[in-house]
C-alpha cells in the first residue's frame, strides 16, 4: 500500500519496499539548495535517490534540473511519480542502474547529493522495518559511500560540491583516507552533525 507524507514543502509517495524518507533528511536538502545558489549551472546529481524526496525539494525552487540515480526500479517509480506530483516532471530525469554505471564519461554536475546506505551490516537487524538494500553498507557502512565518493570525484564539475550523507563522524574521518582525499583531487570542507547521520561538504579540490 502507497503511503504519503510531508518532506518540506512537497509530498512524497512510498511504500515499504523503499527506504521510508525521515523528516530531518531535509538537512541534506537544504544544504544543496544552498550550494546551488553559488555553484557553476547545469544540472544536479541525486545518488542513492529512493523515492527522490532529497533532490526534489533541493531544485524545488532553484529551476534546476535533477538527475536521480537509484538501483532500485521500485525506487525509480517512486522518484518519477513524486517528480510529476511536484510539477517538476518536466526538468527531472530517473536513471535506473549501478552507480558505476549509470552516467556517461563526460556527464559533469555542479552540485552533487548522494544519501548511500551506511550501515555496518552487523547492524542492520536493528532496523527490521527498512528495506535491506536500503541500509546496508557492507561491512563498516562504506562500501556504497565510497562508489558515491568514486562518482564525485569522476562526475563533479570544476567549482562544484557534493553533500554526501553518512552515520557517524568516524564514517566521514575513515572517508578522508581516500585517495581522492588523500591526493587532493577532492576536499572535505565541512562536516555537520544532524538528529541522526552526518552531513559532509565535498569540493573539488
Amino acid at each position: 500500500m502507497t503511503d504519503h507524507l510531508a518532506f518540506g514543502t512537497l509530498t512524497i509517495a512510498y511504500d515499504d519496499r523503499v527506504l521510508r524518507p525521515r523528516e530531518w533528511t531535509a538537512a541534506q536538502s537544504e544544504w544543496a539548495a544552498d550550494l546551488m545558489a553559488t555553484a557553476p549551472g547545469g544540472t544536479v546529481l541525486e545518488l542513492c535517490a529512493g523515492a527522490g524526496h532529497i533532490g526534489l525539494l533541493a531544485v524545488a525552487a532553484s529551476g534546476r534540473r535533477l538527475l536521480c540515480v537509484d538501483a532500485n526500479p521500485v525506487a525509480c517509480d517512486f522518484a518519477r511519480a513524486n517528480a510529476a506530483a511536484a510539477g517538476m516532471a518536466e526538468r527531472v530525469e530517473v536513471r535506473e542502474g549501478r552507480l558505476e554505471g549509470a552516467l556517461a564519461p563526460d556527464e559533469t554536475f555542479p552540485v552533487i547529493i548522494a544519501d548511500p546506505p551506511w550501515v555496518p551490516r552487523e547492524q542492520t537487524s536493528r532496523y527490521p522495518e527498512d528495506p535491506l538494500t536500503a541500509i546496508d553498507g557492507g561491512d563498516d557502512g562504506l562500501d556504497v559511500a565510497r562508489a558515491c565518493l568514486a562518482v564525485i570525484d569522476d562526475h563533479l564539475s570544476p567549482g562544484g560540491s557534493a553533500v554526501l550523507q553518512v552515520g557517524t563522524r568516524a564514517q566521514t574521518d575513515a572517508l578522508r583516507r581516500e585517495p581522492c582525499f588523500a591526493d587532493g583531487r577532492l576536499a572535505m570542507v565541512e562536516v555537520r552533525q544532524q538528529v541522526r547521520g552526518v552531513l559532509a561538504r565535498i569540493d573539488r579540490a
